[in-house]
């Protein structure tokens, strides 16, 4: 068959077409049912694309991106030559490499104490505390922070009380604390919520493989670390995977809403530096750069990660 594809490649591609119709015809139902959600996606994920334009022009309200000047690479250049530059790369790192450090094995760590409980009902109350902070607004949980971290909050009306300090620490105010409060905000907010996934990954392991895990001798430890951990290998791959590609996403609203002058050092991250730079100036070109490069090195990540996972692990998504 080989031969003959080399021999009459104009057949070979007929033969392709031609199978590739049979799936299709069989498969035509399936199709059909996919082609609202086909042009949805379109619509509004592949359309608005063609704003990536802006980023090579210089945009003015008004006009249309094609009939603004072409400046090609002069936005992404200011960016990377901007005074701002290290210090907001080096708190996107910092705040999203201390949330895939604590946020990505926290939820596998919950999952499994919650998958070993026998009191069902036990277990479904606690799945349900934890997750329910996933469903507050970030405008309710920085209320939270300042009644609890605030120079008259809890936390220092308890340390006063106790006399373990004289004076109010400044907490939201201190910008040597906003990357562990950050970090301690969104495990709080998002723990539970990644736990329902690798529930569910832990409720399709065949329960014969623990009672042969039993009988093998393993105590509960060991049929964690050789059955329940290994049949969910995919799953934790998967969504290392997407953590890696998203590293750039270090938040939006809660640096806006628990950040404040004295701590911006620490808090500007890509996100807020384009809002303020390129939307709140009207720069719109300058932001839809910043976003462009942060989307590009997002997309590029996810499939360094999966190439490295695919060699080292032998588990990839694609």
């Amino acid at each position: 068959m080989n031969k003959l594809n080399q021999l009459n490649p104009t057949a070979s591609s007929q033969m392709k077409i031609r199978n590739a119709m049979r799936s299709l015809y069989r498969e035509r139902q399936l199709w059909l049912i996919s082609i609202p959600m086909i042009i949805w996606v379109l619509i509004f994920s592949y359309m608005p694309m063609y704003g990536i334009l802006m980023a090579f022009v210089n945009y003015i309200p008004g006009n249309t991106i094609l009939q603004s000047d072409w400046v090609g690479l002069t936005h992404f250049k200011m960016f990377f030559d901007s005074p701002d530059f290290p210090l907001v790369l080096r708190n996107t790192l910092a705040i999203s490499g201390l949330s895939i450090l604590f946020g990505f094995p926290a939820p596998i760590v919950l999952a499994i104490l919650l998958n070993e409980l026998n009191n069902k009902r036990f277990k479904k109350t606690i799945q349900t505390i934890s997750y329910l902070p996933h469903f507050i607004s970030w405008v309710v949980v920085a209320s939270i922070l300042f009644a609890l971290l605030g120079n008259e909050g809890i936390l220092n009306d308890v340390l006063i009380r106790l006399d373990i300090i004289d004076q109010p620490i400044s907490y939201l105010g201190e910008g040597k604390y906003f990357w562990g409060i950050i970090t301690s905000a969104n495990l709080w907010k998002d723990v539970g919520w990644s736990t329902i996934i690798y529930l569910s990954a832990m409720a399709g392991v065949d329960s014969e493989m623990y009672d042969a895990g039993k009988v093998d001798g393993l105590n509960r430890f060991g049929l964690i670390w050789h059955i329940t951990l290994p049949s969910i290998r995919s799953t934790i791959v998967l969504l290392w995977i997407l953590g890696i590609g998203g590293i750039l996403n270090a938040g939006f609203e809660q640096q806006l809403l628990i950040g404040n002058a004295q701590t911006r050092e620490y808090y500007e991250v890509i996100d807020t530096y384009a809002y303020k730079y390129g939307i709140e100036l009207g720069n719109y070109s300058y932001g839809a750069a910043i976003g462009l490069l942060k989307a590009i090195i997002g997309v590029t990540l996810v499939f360094g990660a999966n190439r490295f996972s695919k060699k080292v692990l032998d588990t990839s998504i694609i």
